[in-house]
């Protein structure tokens, strides 16, 4: 009768086991699917024109700014191009930080026309060069300045919304030193207009962008995977306590 109590217990145990297994899984894998969501997916394409706007607009100004402070023939070129470069600092860690909160995935480059720019001012020396860096970082400020508007106004994202209003404060403060300069050519300014989705815009590279912060499992999935590993457990338990 020995060996057949010690059998019996041995049976016991591994029964046992496996039930604390399937009530583990029960607890365990549908609540990790509710809890690692991917938060990128929760971004629209305005939020993500937003998020690379802010980031394009450091990497190609913070250079431009730096070159105004170092070669700009006006003492005030000089200054508001050193002030643009420092907040534009002060900005890129927003939007990084903003961007790894929400899994998004940022530009790492300026775009081939912000590369013109650089290139433009690089080559121009004295007042042509100051007219060139006021001119195009104006032009530049007035394009997102409605797309921060429209962006804070709409985002379901209290994230983006905290975002486009540190953005505002610091577009409004660029426009005001670069017309502080007197070479704001007015009447040249473009008319603000969102681009078209279409085209190789911000809009565009948004697009692209939604989702990106990484790979989303599906709940549904998860409880396939859990009610099958449930019914095997069932059947394996089944066939312990017949044996027995």
């Amino acid at each position: 009768m020995a060996p057949l109590e010690s059998a019996r217990r041995r049976l016991a145990h591994r029964v046992i086991l496996l039930l604390v297994a399937l009530v583990a899984g029960i607890g365990v894998l549908p609540g990790a699917a509710m809890a690692a969501p991917n938060p990128g997916v929760q971004l629209n394409a305005a939020d993500m024109t937003l998020l690379n706007g802010v980031r394009l607009a450091g990497l190609w100004e913070m250079p431009a700014g730096q070159m105004a402070a170092e070669k700009g023939q006006s003492k005030r070129v000089r200054e508001i191009g050193a002030e643009i470069a420092r907040q534009h600092g002060v900005l890129d860690q927003l939007v990084v930080e903003a961007a790894n909160k929400l899994g998004a995935t940022l530009p790492t480059t300026p775009t081939t026309q912000q590369q013109g720019w650089l290139t433009e001012m690089q080559n121009a020396t004295g007042a042509q060069f100051d007219q060139i860096f006021v001119t195009r970082l104006r032009v530049a400020h007035g394009n997102i300045f409605p797309v921060i508007g429209a962006v804070r106004a709409s985002t379901r994202d209290p994230i983006v919304r905290k975002l486009a209003d540190q953005t505002n404060t610091f577009v409004t403060n660029h426009m005001l030193m670069l017309e502080s300069t007197g070479l704001v050519r007015w009447q040249q300014l473009p008319p603000p207009a969102m681009p078209p989705a279409q085209s190789d815009s911000l809009i565009a590279a948004a697009g692209a962008n939604v989702g990106s912060g990484g790979v989303q499992v599906s709940t549904t999935v998860v409880w396939a995977v859990f009610l099958l590993a449930l019914a095997t457990g069932g059947y394996a338990t089944w066939r312990l306590l017949r044996r027995s």
